[in-house]
């Protein structure tokens, strides 16, 4: 790597002068004495070989040919080296800066919107920067520290991750809003296993869904498969069949404009647990602890807000 041959403080007095066009000018606004200027810009073109401005007495202060190449990147040099001194000023403050945080796709659009909207109104310094990914995407991006933090579920969960459990969800059956059974309070795995099934079709959502009716030995019935809630929500809500979810969202229109309502299935069925996933041998800096926090008061029972 070869050295800058001048330093960047005599940067930034060659860029105030070629602004100012005069060495007395720069010198009041860079705070400075006017011979400490001129001493600087002499040495830089001595130690650079260049004519920087060419001196006429009645115009001031003017850039060379080469000078004006001089300054053109001297001003994206001096502004880098002021970013990065943000950067350096940002780290060194525990709660700004950007945390990254990891979510399972279905709980992102659930509740990360509302969540870092809050975040960020409590915390104005911290930027969160939100990565989506599968179980295995989130696992990696944990374990090669490209994300700090994550909200997923308790599944497969490898024994160098810690999990703090932040909502326990038990499924619901999703009807249209003619189903026979929409009124009901509670409905029976058994009293829709005969009816077409609707399955969410993802990893390890297609097994707990599935795992919940075999617990019973039932065997679903399945008409339609679909890697996407909206879409099983809009099949739903055409009276296609019925489907079971956990993640619920907040409004009972789906895309297309179907609506559909949700009925707790009876029999204390299996639970899916919402957990807050990050490495186990390192501690989180302040602001990802501040998130993390965080995150626990918004899943406190009774949060209806999120």
């Amino acid at each position: 790597m070869t050295d800058l041959p001048v330093s960047l403080r005599t940067l930034r007095y060659i860029v105030e002068v070629a602004d100012a066009g005069s060495v007395t000018d720069a010198a009041r606004r860079l705070g400075v004495s006017q011979p400490s200027v001129s001493v600087a810009l002499a040495q830089a073109e001595r130690d650079l070989g260049v004519q920087i401005f060419v001196r006429q007495h009645a115009r001031g202060m003017n850039l060379s040919v080469p000078g004006r190449v001089l300054v053109d990147q001297a001003r994206g040099l001096l502004r880098a080296a002021s970013e990065l001194a943000d950067t350096a000023r940002s780290l060194g403050d525990p709660l700004s800066g950007e945390i990254v945080v990891g979510s399972f796709p279905r709980l992102a659009m659930r509740y990360m919107p509302r969540i870092i909207a809050s975040f960020r109104q409590a915390f104005p310094n911290i930027t969160v920067r939100l990565i989506e990914g599968d179980h295995a995407e989130l696992v990696a991006g944990l374990e090669n520290s490209s994300i700090e933090i994550a909200l997923g579920y308790d599944f497969a969960r490898p024994e160098h991750l810690s999990a703090e459990e932040l909502a326990s969800l038990p499924p619901m059956a999703l009807l249209s809003r003619d189903h026979p059974l929409a009124g009901s309070e509670t409905i029976s795995l058994s009293e829709l296993a005969s009816d077409p099934f609707i399955l969410l079709d993802l990893p390890f959502s297609r097994d707990y869904f599935l795992g919940l009716f075999s617990s019973c030995g039932l065997q679903p019935s399945i008409a339609f498969r679909s890697s996407s809630p909206e879409l099983v929500r809009g099949l739903v809500g055409n009276g296609m069949g019925f489907s079971l979810h956990n993640t619920l969202p907040l409004g009972a229109v789906a895309y297309d404009g179907s609506e559909s309502v949700t009925v707790p299935i009876s029999g204390d069925p299996l639970p899916v647990r919402i957990m807050l996933l990050r490495l186990a041998t390192s501690d989180p800096r302040p602001a990802v602890q501040a998130f993390r926090e965080f995150m626990h008061k918004v899943f406190t029972a009774g949060n209806s807000a999120y």
